[in-house]
């Protein structure tokens, strides 16, 4: 008679417990697409600057969505979650308390707060093998002052590679159809 209240206890907890994980997992893979941040009026000039930028475009056919560079790595669950839910939330609310949402987006704030967030380990999730670059022997060493800087000289990818994503661009830009690419070097 003893097992019988833990064995009912676990049922329980499995029959309501599978179902909120899988609904709370749906609406997460969902909600991480591009088209649904794009959903957002204010969001949709964005997203029209990114579908034309190599993150996109390229001879590698790689594409790097919304989440991969505003969004923890998600095997950091916790955080990963958290930041989602928070950055979520606050999208709602500016979306819903916003008299007129296009006019008072500002691109270039949001921008700037965007990158004063990036840390370096979301550029390296797919940028891993910075070190090694034959034919650019200055990115070789300028990416080894931000892998391994010294202390008070700590710098963000985003310090030098400010203008690869959301930024307007006429066409359509194709990594294998540009001249080499050139960082903008840092913002001072």
């Amino acid at each position: 008679m003893r097992w019988y209240k833990p064995a009912l206890w676990t049922i329980a907890g499995v029959l309501l417990g599978f179902p909120i994980f899988s609904m709370t997992y749906y609406t997460m893979v969902r909600t991480s697409t591009p088209g649904f941040c794009a959903s957002c009026h204010e969001i949709r000039p964005a997203w029209e600057a990114w579908k034309t930028s190599t993150h996109v475009n390229n001879a590698q056919g790689i594409v790097a969505d919304c989440m991969d560079c505003h969004l923890p790595a998600p095997h950091d669950t916790v955080n990963f979650f958290y930041s989602k839910t928070y950055h979520g939330l606050k999208d709602v609310y500016a979306h819903v308390m916003m008299s007129n949402p296009v006019e008072e987006y500002d691109r270039a704030a949001m921008r700037e707060r965007a990158y004063e967030s990036f840390n370096n380990e979301q550029c390296q999730k797919c940028h891993r093998n910075i070190l090694y670059i034959p034919g650019n022997r200055g990115a070789m060493l300028a990416h080894r002052t931000v892998l391994y800087p010294r202390p008070g000289y700590e710098r963000k990818c985003v310090d030098c590679h400010r203008n690869l994503v959301h930024v307007d661009r006429p066409h359509y830009q194709y990594k294998q159809f540009s001249p080499p690419y050139r960082a903008t070097g840092l913002k001072l």
